[in-house]
């Protein structure tokens, strides 16, 4: 059987409408959503299938342990906090901590951002209720507003458009920073913001700055050419989000001009969700189809029968750098859950990179009532994932982070320690609490410590 045989199978962008679908809203026009979608169909892609082709070669390398990925940004994105400045503000960090990592590890780092799309939320309940008042549980901007009022939680198809709009503005400025000098590692001081520059994590990485400064200088004095050298002034910055909507991701699918096979051309990479991995579901339908990369969230249920199904679904060919698979086991469960699936993919030989996610199964509600994390529980996991690993014998590929750019107070702890006292001094997520610069700087420096030993 040919690759392509392998991969389509019968299989069309509309395939998964035959499956249960999970997650999905209670559209309440079908005729709006109809001509949103059409609206959706009639655009221009927003990434291209050669740059998903390019990203696979690179998550094959890192699964080969010759490269190490980060994906980092935001929970959810919003409408309404939009701008270039915040956009600048969340490539800087993951700049600041793509260096590190690069320069801790040796090994090159892949720059995967949660960013141009990571609009709509999976939800534990259809609805919210509030002082007795129960409206639709907010979805995401891609949905309906994060007000709670009915007609905000109304859900609205047009959103859909709105979205596609942002992430194309958002994929834009990405690119113009990536390749416009934004990201020139000549620039490394000056990614250094100035509340991140005054702490701990901000002079360690002033030491890391001045390192690769003076070996630039020293390449240069060889007689090295290093404004030839485009890998020191331009960076690839990918782009990643939940395929969770999966009217939205299928009128964003377009087949290639070149190979003939489809690919879900809103994103770079596609991941499934913890409560979306269903193997005879909607969305692994959808995903088995598309040529694009993609993850698989892991929880701490999930059985070794699961996994190998899943890969299985999604990578019937076998292809080196196609699957990726997130571990969020949380860092009390980790330990127990996690050595049994990678053997059980070991066993069965199925190509995957093994990435930790290690945000989401560590959230808990503080006693003033906010969603938070602790940084230490989000390090316990990331250690015992890399000492998991190390046990298999399998390389620890990547990271999967919530951060912004911005000096919030979400997350605990840090080594400028955030206390719960300080969550409602700048508690701004609409979802999930996201790491802040300098926690995120933070990580990095100990994820790098980790990739040493």
């Amino acid at each position: 059987m040919s690759m392509a045989e392998l991969f389509d199978d019968g299989w069309t962008p509309a395939t998964w409408r035959a499956r249960p679908a999970a997650q999905q809203p209670e559209w309440p026009d079908d005729d709006a959503l109809e001509t949103a979608l059409a609206n959706l169909r009639a655009m221009p892609p927003l990434v291209f299938a050669g740059e998903a082709r390019t990203l696979t070669e690179q998550l094959a390398l890192a699964q080969q342990g010759k490269a190490f990925v980060l994906v980092a940004g935001d929970c959810a994105e919003s409408f309404h906090a939009f701008s270039a400045d915040a956009i600048r503000d969340k490539l800087r960090v993951i700049l600041q901590m793509s260096v590190v990592l690069m320069y801790g590890s040796g090994v090159p780092t892949v720059k995967v951002g949660r960013i141009a799309g990571q609009f709509s939320k999976p939800r534990s309940s259809q609805t919210e209720t509030r002082d007795g008042v129960t409206l639709p549980s907010f979805r995401g901007d891609t949905v309906n507003d994060f007000a709670f009022d009915e007609l905000a939680r109304r859900p609205d198809p047009a959103r859909l458009v709105q979205a596609y709009h942002q992430s194309a503005a958002t994929l834009n400025l990405v690119r113009a920073f990536a390749k416009g000098g934004f990201a020139d590692l000549s620039r490394v001081h000056a990614w250094n913001q100035e509340f991140v520059a005054s702490s701990t994590e901000g002079r360690r990485y002033e030491a890391v700055a001045a390192e690769i400064e003076r070996a630039l200088r020293f390449m240069r004095a060889c007689g090295i050419d290093l404004e030839a050298e485009l890998q020191l002034h331009e960076v690839d910055v990918w782009t990643a989000h939940e395929a969770l909507l999966l009217g939205y991701e299928e009128a964003l699918t377009r087949r290639d001009s070149i190979t003939g096979d489809w690919y879900d051309c809103s994103a770079h990479l596609l991941w499934i969700g913890e409560r979306t991995r269903d193997r005879d579901g909607a969305h692994v339908e959808f995903l088995a189809g598309v040529r694009n990369p993609l993850g698989v969230k892991l929880g701490p249920t999930t059985t070794p029968e699961e996994v190998i199904a899943l890969c299985e679904r999604l990578n019937p060919a076998r292809e080196p750098g196609r699957l990726v698979l997130f571990s969020r086991m949380g860092a009390d469960a980790i330990d127990a859950t996690l050595p049994p699936l990678l053997q059980a993919v070991q066993n069965a030989g199925h190509p995957v990179l093994w990435a930790c996610d290690p945000m989401h199964g560590n959230t808990f509600q503080h006693e003033s009532g906010y969603k938070t994390r602790r940084f230490d529980d989000i390090m316990r996991e990331l250690q015992s994932f890399f000492a998991v690993c190390k046990a298999a014998d399998v390389w620890p590929g990547g990271v999967h982070i919530e951060l912004t750019g911005e000096d919030v107070t979400e997350c605990l702890g840090g080594a400028d320690a955030v206390l719960g006292a300080d969550l409602e001094r700048q508690y701004e997520t609409m979802c999930d609490p996201r790491l802040n610069a300098r926690q995120s700087l933070d990580l990095a420096f100990e994820v790098a410590e980790l990739l040493r030993r």
